[in-house]
């Protein structure tokens, strides 16, 4: 398959006219009421797919209070829990359907622990509220991107989430703070080793490269002021019991650390004792003076939930003024966030349906739009094995949930110049439709539980499904988010006539269907023109859009 052909019909969809810059539009207020189309788009950005109930939430609101209702974090969820007992193997410091987070660790234990964790954190996926806070969590995930493989111990990767789950829509500068000291990053990036004897550079990098300062022209640290932020660094610890960290003097570089004229020549003075912890602060507040860190998150946050390109009238118009925004709160996240999704730029046509989904966004999202039924809470162990098939079909499709490729999150989010046209290639297109075949066919069955689409209800839940034009502008507005020809709604109409030339048809078959849905016969015609309709919908490109 030809990725860039492929990627050109995508775009072909899209009626735009041709203008200098892709958009010129900033970030002036947008609407005040949200029309449908606002709603499903504002939606499908924030979410993990789109279903009714979300559509149902916001219908009617201004952007404002959507954006009220979208921003709120949601509850802390309960911790995953002990789901791998089974006649091979028993945890013998963690009860079934008990949590493990806080359990000694157990060399046999730990990897069916990372597979818990796994299947927990896809299941908050799966069941999220209308709040952008999942997405978020994900955000920051790749932004701090750690690899479990690399870890090694399934309790500091969950508590390495739930730090991000708790600052996710919190203050950015307190996050790098606590990333900082985090036992999961510490261990991922050499933290722990760092000391006096033998700097390690590993973090120190990193948190300029990556995750504060980036790559860009303007960031012009140098190779000394790693070396001296990894002599800031220095002395920390992890502790495996109690699974946290702390400094230790003895382990600490005393000596002044000298910074270049990137940031105007500053030197932070070596401490003694518990005083050396102190050095972090100096050296996140000199870090945060510099107006390279606002910008380059404001560019990351753009180009997760907006689009991959960033021109010039986008970096003079939306970029610039939301880093402002971002510096003027001290670097709260919410008001960039609100400043965004608010704004005549994020609503722009040419901004609508112009995203490939992530495969994280693709199969959770699936999943979210035609409401599958998963096991219940106390079902744990059918409900932990269903949300891992989803998460290994994500993971099938090159994003696997815990393991980024790198310290640098998935290259979809940020290798020039393809970025999102590298989650589709000749091997995960066809994973893509393979998994909708299969979730809108059989599903998948285990322990006699099974996962699927139910298409009858879903069709049921919709205005007036024995009308097939109702029935098909509905199910679009629900699982698309760009408009379709004419021709291609004729040509699902002709899947639900089954060659018949009147509409009346269908709706005799729909009503003769709910009339006694107990007869197979009557059930199986409906069933049947159903499944086959929405299988070819969600294997046309346009279901690949965001």
């Amino acid at each position: 398959m030809d990725r860039r052909k492929f990627i050109r019909s995508l775009k072909s969809e899209i009626k735009a006219n041709p203008v200098v810059y892709r958009t010129s539009s900033g970030l002036r207020k947008y609407s005040p009421i949200l029309e449908n189309a606002g709603i499903h788009h504002l939606l499908k950005r924030t979410l993990f797919g789109v279903n009714k109930k979300d559509i149902d939430m916001l219908n009617g609101k201004g952007i404002n209070e959507a954006l009220d209702l979208l921003l709120t974090a949601s509850p802390e969820p309960l911790p995953p829990v002990n789901n791998y007992n089974d006649s091979n193997f028993t945890d013998p410091n963690v009860p079934a359907g008990q949590t493990w987070v806080k359990a000694v660790y157990d060399g046999n234990a730990n990897g069916r622990r990372i597979s818990s964790f796994k299947s927990w954190w896809t299941g908050l996926m799966l069941h999220q509220e209308t709040s952008i806070h999942e997405k978020m969590v994900l955000f920051w995930h790749n932004h701090f991107a750690t690899e479990t493989v690399d870890i090694n111990d399934a309790r500091y990767i969950y508590k390495h989430n739930a730090l991000l789950r708790t600052h996710a829509l919190g203050n950015f500068k307190q996050l790098v703070k606590e990333i900082s000291l985090d036992p999961a990053m510490l261990r991922y990036l050499n933290g722990y080793l760092n000391n006096k004897n033998s700097p390690d550079e590993n973090y120190a990098r990193e948190l300029q490269e990556l995750f504060t300062l980036g790559k860009g022209p303007k960031s012009n640290y140098t190779e000394s002021d790693v070396k001296a932020a990894a002599k800031v660094l220095t002395g920390y610890t992890v502790n495996a019991t109690t699974i946290s960290s702390s400094f230790d003097p003895n382990r600490h570089d005393t000596s002044n650390k000298q910074f270049s004229s990137f940031y105007k020549n500053a030197v932070i003075n070596g401490q003694t004792g518990t005083n050396g912890a102190l050095e972090m602060d100096q050296l996140l507040n000199m870090i945060f003076q510099q107006e390279e860190v606002a910008l380059y998150i404001c560019r990351r946050l753009y180009r997760f939930f907006v689009y991959y390109e960033i021109d010039e009238a986008t970096e003079t118009n939306v970029i610039a003024p939301l880093a402002q925004t971002f510096r003027n709160s001290n670097y709260e996240i919410k008001p960039v966030l609100r400043a965004l999704f608010s704004s005549e730029h994020f609503f722009d046509p040419l901004n609508r349906a112009c995203m490939i989904k992530s495969p994280v966004d693709f199969c959770v999202g699936l999943c979210r739009e035609y409401n599958i039924l998963f096991p219940i809470a106390t079902d744990y162990v059918n409900q932990y094995y269903m949300h891992d098939y989803i998460r290994t079909q994500a993971s099938n499709m090159q994003q696997n949930l815990g393991d980024p490729p790198s310290v640098a999150g998935w290259s979809a989010y940020y290798q020039e110049p393809q970025f999102h046209e590298l989650w589709i290639n000749a091997d995960t297109l066809p994973r893509r439709n393979q998994f909708s075949d299969i979730m809108i066919g059989n599903g998948y069955t285990r322990n006699g539980k099974k996962i699927n689409i139910d298409i009858l209800t879903f069709a049921d839940s919709l205005s007036d499904p024995s009308d097939p034009n109702k029935l098909i502008n509905d199910s679009l507005s629900i699982i698309y988010s760009i408009e379709v020809t004419q021709s291609v709604k004729d040509f699902l109409k002709s899947i639900l006539l089954s060659g018949q030339s009147t509409d009346s048809y269908w709706t005799a078959a729909w009503l003769t269907y709910k009339s006694n849905t107990g007869i197979v016969v009557n059930r199986t015609i409906v069933l049947t023109r159903l499944q086959s309709m929405f299988k070819y919908l969600m294997n046309l490109p346009e279901y690949q859009l965001s």
